[in-house]
């Protein structure tokens, strides 16, 4: 029985890999950045850069300013100051895939991020996410760690067309 138990869990180790990576203890970025359309835009490329946004976080739940405006076309690079004492992230996405990654953040609260439009900044510290916003309509970010969504840390990006 023993032999057998151990073979189910090792035949359902790939399934929980996924989950492993993308959140945790190592918030870094990956060497190379992963360029993929999304409906909210794709990876910018920094040297295209016109614009800094300069976002806050805090243990209150908040980001400030909760609401930016982009033109379609734009580059922007987002910098993340994490002026709380605990670690928190920003993730852009739309609504949909937020409420669904929250909820996996629930379930899974140590799962590592790597995407280009996710950072994780420890307290104290800042953290950016540069991204090209191709695509023009209402998107979302959002702190995804276990409770911060559910307590309100989240904002809204209007991407206006040209």
């Amino acid at each position: 029985m023993k032999k057998r138990n151990f073979t189910i869990a090792m035949g359902l180790l790939p399934l929980a890999a996924p989950h492993a990576l993308a959140h945790g203890d190592a918030h870094k970025k990956p060497a190379a950045i992963k360029k993929e359309q999304k409906p909210w835009g794709i990876a910018g490329d920094a040297r295209t850069v016109k614009r800094t946004i300069e976002i806050a976080m805090t243990d209150a739940m908040r980001f400030a300013p909760d609401r930016l405006t982009v033109r379609q076309g734009e580059t922007v690079r987002l910098l993340i100051r994490n002026n709380g004492r605990m670690l928190h992230e920003l993730v852009i996405g739309t609504q949909k895939e937020l409420d669904e990654h929250a909820a996996l953040m629930v379930k899974f609260p140590n799962m590592e991020h790597d995407e280009p439009y996710m950072a994780h900044v420890d307290p104290g510290k800042t953290g950016q996410i540069v991204w090209h916003f191709n695509r023009a309509g209402e998107f979302h970010f959002a702190c995804l760690i276990a409770g911060h969504y559910q307590a309100g840390m989240v904002g809204r990006i209007t991407v206006t067309p040209n």
